[in-house]
């Protein structure tokens, strides 16, 4: 069992997003916090996606009187209120159900609250679920995580939906770096796919932002170097679904001037299903099963790879 302790800059965290739903990321969030779990780390899972939550169920944990939600709409200040507790050790739980329909994802100002909250939650590691598609708050959560997940399935849309997130991303870890308003205010203008600029890519707004400010250049390249988004691929069928990965790690690389890493990838697995019908994460209701092999294997990598100190 790990020594139980508080690090000095808090937990750290982990976000799992998806350029569109349906990739897997619920599964793969729930899976993962429970081997971590159970390898000995505190883990606390938060299920941002107040849109369509269903994290507690991939946990096998019924609805909550309280969640996020509350926390969103201002009723409740405290995210350790919002705790539950699940059948795994180590493992607790915020879950996201009963948001407001009309207003489900917070505001800026709510979702900086949110992010310091998770900062003093008394665990190793924060894992956050966060919702499909490149809203400002799942953007957010992606881009200020210590690692940050996205999860791809070997087919088209998902692909297109993958870069078309990883650029939202990327931008706007630029607009929060930046310190001078006209290069923040020029980062804005790039978001927009038709800008009037001329930028396409991340890459191709260096020189524009040299161009202003020498010194925030010099930061974004900073920036741009740090940046280490994870790819998972979920559901691979064939050797050719593998070897995606490592393509869209080099069209990162050249297009978007990022390192990202091919964490691994998750195999086509009638037993998931089985699974989830249970009410039960697979790596502890099958660990023999196909899937949970190649899930524990991507959660030893990631222990690994984070920086405890």
């Amino acid at each position: 069992m790990k020594e139980r302790r508080r690090y000095p800059r808090g937990p750290r965290t982990i976000a799992l997003a998806g350029g569109k739903g349906g990739v897997g990321k619920t599964f793969i969030s729930a899976n993962l916090a429970v081997a971590i779990a159970e390898a000995g780390f505190r883990v606390i899972a938060i299920d941002t996606d107040l849109e369509g939550a269903n994290l507690h169920t991939w946990l096998g944990v019924r609805e909550s009187s309280n969640t996020l939600a509350d926390f969103v709409s201002g009723r409740e200040d405290s995210l350790e209120s919002l705790l539950v507790g699940t059948d795994f050790e180590n493992l607790r739980l915020i879950p996201a159900t009963q948001g407001h329909l009309t207003h489900a994802q917070p505001g800026s100002e709510r979702r900086q609250k949110l992010l310091k909250a998770v900062q003093n939650l008394d665990c190793d590691l924060v894992i956050l679920d966060c919702g499909a598609g490149t809203h400002a708050s799942n953007v957010d959560y992606f881009s200020v995580s210590d690692v940050a997940i996205l999860i791809i399935r070997p087919e088209p849309t998902s692909v297109e939906n993958a870069y078309n997130f990883l650029r939202s991303a990327i931008f706007r870890k630029m607009e929060l770096a930046m310190l001078k308003p006209e290069v923040q205010a020029c980062v804005r203008e790039a978001m927009d796919q038709r800008n009037d600029l001329g930028v396409r890519t991340p890459a191709n707004l260096h020189p524009l932002v040299r161009s202003i400010d020498p010194q925030e250049a010099r930061r974004f390249n900073k920036v741009l170097r740090d940046f280490s988004p994870q790819i998972i691929i979920n559901d691979v069928l064939t050797a050719e679904d593998v070897r995606l990965g490592f393509s869209i790690t080099e069209v990162c690389k050249r297009f978007f001037g990022v390192d990202a890493d091919y964490l691994g990838y998750i195999s086509n697995d009638e037993k998931v299903r089985q699974a989830l019908r249970k009410g039960a994460p697979i790596v502890a209701s099958m660990p023999e099963a196909d899937a949970s092999i190649y899930l524990n294997r991507v959660a030893r990598k990631l222990l690994k790879q984070i920086e405890w100190r």
